[in-house]
């Protein structure tokens, strides 16, 4: 039998499961959770480090709670999330222990994995608890994050999770068993067994949103969330929940999306896949080469006009004359500041109005080119 040896020879696998494939009507369907947890406690034992990133916080607390459908506002959401996520746990907690193993909560948000301080502390914690033999299992923490700070999405999470810990693969579970060239409830349509650059993408409609209704994501998320894995060298399997064993095995299911770069800082691969800009900054000619070709900061001096209402350390869309968005960017002012800056040097804002206006409007640190 012919295997992917992306996953049959992986020494550390973060595998993502959503809540459709966890849930049933508002309630833990313990066989789906199971079956999951037999497949991923399977290569545990082979030696494999994995990190399970897990949705179904929501869904979980939706039955408890009286609540038939996903709430629409993020407070009602919260709620759920807060009484889910302990009987989630509880449920995962005993299905490992079955198989002698521990598992350890690790809930994150953004900032988690994008201020310095925080990214390393949550690196040495991974580190630590995959020493001691604990399987993490990993959710977004939905009780503290905000509609306009969180990751939108557990795909994204997996993805940045996956490069926050070093693994050596990503393993998306969804409700279908890999990505098809249409929609797969359709005859004619046929499985995309692997996928090695946007290129191979261009020809594919992929779905928006899922069926399911308890989850937030669909196939255009994963599809995302293997673009920021695999611009940092991991490569993605993508397949269904019910083939996980398959998929740990290394048997030739799903879809394989190849890595396309090289490892980079977490924070941009956030900037580029897993925010929206907040406001825009429209700079001129100059600003857009220096930018473009020499990775230079942005000075006061390139900006023309600046549109939204942001704060400082907000990400920033950069727009060219031409009105095409070249890169986005952490930004140091808060926008009502900017207007008195533009067109000016550094050196002179600084002589009239202080040292604090010798900062870079976005440092290229802070900044990825789109």
């Amino acid at each position: 039998m012919k295997h992917r040896a992306e996953a049959l020879h992986a020494t550390r696998i973060v595998v993502k499961v959503g809540s459709s494939s966890l849930t049933q009507r508002g309630k833990i369907d313990l066989e789906r959770l199971r079956l999951l947890v037999d497949a991923i406690a399977a290569r545990r034992v082979e030696g494999t480090e994995v990190v399970l990133v897990s949705s179904g916080a929501i869904a979980a607390g939706l039955s408890p709670m009286g609540l038939r459908t996903r709430p629409r506002d993020l407070a009602t959401q919260q709620a759920a999330a807060s009484v889910g996520q302990g009987l989630l746990m509880a449920r995962y907690s005993d299905a490992f222990a079955a198989h002698g193993l521990r598992v350890g909560q690790v809930l994150l948000t953004v900032d988690d994995v994008t201020r310095r301080s925080h990214y390393r502390n949550a690196y040495r914690t991974f580190a630590r608890l995959l020493e001691l033999g604990v399987v993490p299992i990993v959710n977004e923490n939905d009780t503290v994050a905000t509609t306009e700070i969180r990751f939108g999405d557990n795909d994204r999470l997996a993805a940045l999770t996956s490069h926050l810990v070093h693994a050596d693969l990503l393993l998306l579970l969804s409700d279908v068993d890999g990505l098809y060239d249409g929609d797969p409830r359709k005859p004619g349509t046929s499985m995309v067994t692997e996928i090695r650059g946007a290129a191979d993408l261009e020809p594919l409609a992929i779905g928006k949103s899922g069926a399911s209704g308890v989850g937030t994501g669909g196939m255009q998320t994963k599809v995302e969330a293997a673009a920021i894995a695999t611009e940092a060298g991991i490569p993605v399997l993508l397949t269904s929940a019910g083939r996980v064993g398959e998929a740990l095995r290394g048997e030739p299911v799903g879809t394989l999306f190849h890595p396309t770069g090289r490892r980079r800082k977490t924070r941009l691969l956030w900037l580029a896949h897993a925010t929206s800009g907040q406001g825009i900054l429209h700079l001129d000619e100059g600003a857009v080469r220096a930018l473009t070709h020499r990775r230079a900061s942005l000075l006061p001096a390139g900006i023309t006009a600046v549109e939204g209402t942001f704060s400082a350390g907000d990400p920033v869309d950069l727009v060219s004359p031409s009105g095409v968005v070249v890169a986005r960017g952490l930004v140091n002012y808060d926008a009502s500041e900017l207007p008195d800056l533009l067109g000016r040097s550094t050196r002179d804002l600084a002589r009239e109005l202080g040292s604090a206006y010798e900062r870079e409007v976005v440092h290229r640190d802070d900044l990825v080119l789109l």
